[in-house]
């Protein structure tokens, strides 16, 4: 992520939204999510937060992720697809034709055993909040993966709902739009919008808190 991607937001918007929560921020959070059947690990930064997230994904497992910018900065995505350790789906789906294997592209995404990825708020009431322009990472969050992996900054945490999808439509959607015309000459957009508020598999869910700006 580069600094030329905040140019178009206000500063206030910047600080409100990018600024890491303090600690008793992090600890009311972490016990509502707790309290909400999703199980919490707190990293002190990147490189611990990796190894806490491979540590909990066991070797051979059918792992997927979408396109995370957290994903990317953390090194996870690069690890999970070319250390040998697991079945990476995002290498296998590059290599099919999206228009005469697109059924099966979606069966395998829809189902993993491990999905990792990110949100765009948590909420001190214990809620995930997720955006996407596609809506394909969705279904495996939602039930599809057999255990879902969410690696988190604390910049991430709101004190609503209501403050939640102000952070995605005011400042993730503008970085994520700006990203996606500089990656691929598109426009992004928050075409749908997931929300967690409980989880009733038991450790189906981890969220990995991340004391250091991750992602948007």
């Amino acid at each position: 992520m580069t600094t030329e991607l905040y140019t178009g937001l206000d500063r206030s918007i910047r600080r409100r939204f990018g600024t890491l929560a303090d600690d008793a921020r992090v600890r009311r959070t972490l016990a509502a999510l707790e309290a909400n059947g999703i199980s919490v690990l707190r990293a002190a930064d990147v490189a611990e937060a990796k190894r806490i997230v491979l540590g909990l994904i066991p070797d051979g497992s059918q792992v997927h992720h979408g396109g995370s910018q957290s994903l990317e900065k953390s090194g996870l995505a690069e690890e999970i697809e070319k250390s040998g350790r697991y079945e990476p789906l995002r290498p296998r789906i590059r290599n099919m034709d999206r228009e005469t294997q697109a059924d099966e592209i979606r069966r395998l995404t829809s189902a993993p055993d491990v999905m990792l990825g990110s949100v765009h708020a948590v909420t001190e009431g214990g809620s995930l909040l997720t955006a996407s322009f596609s809506g394909s990472q969705l279904g495996p969050y939602v039930s599809g993966a057999g255990r879902l992996i969410l690696v988190v900054g604390t910049q991430k945490i709101v004190s609503d709902l209501e403050e939640g999808l102000r952070r995605i439509n005011e400042y993730v959607f503008p970085l994520e739009d700006a990203r996606a015309q500089a990656a691929y000459g598109v426009h992004s957009g928050v075409n749908k919008v997931l929300i967690i508020n409980r989880e009733l598999v038991s450790g189906r869910i981890t969220v990995v808190f991340v004391d250091e700006v991750l992602g948007f």
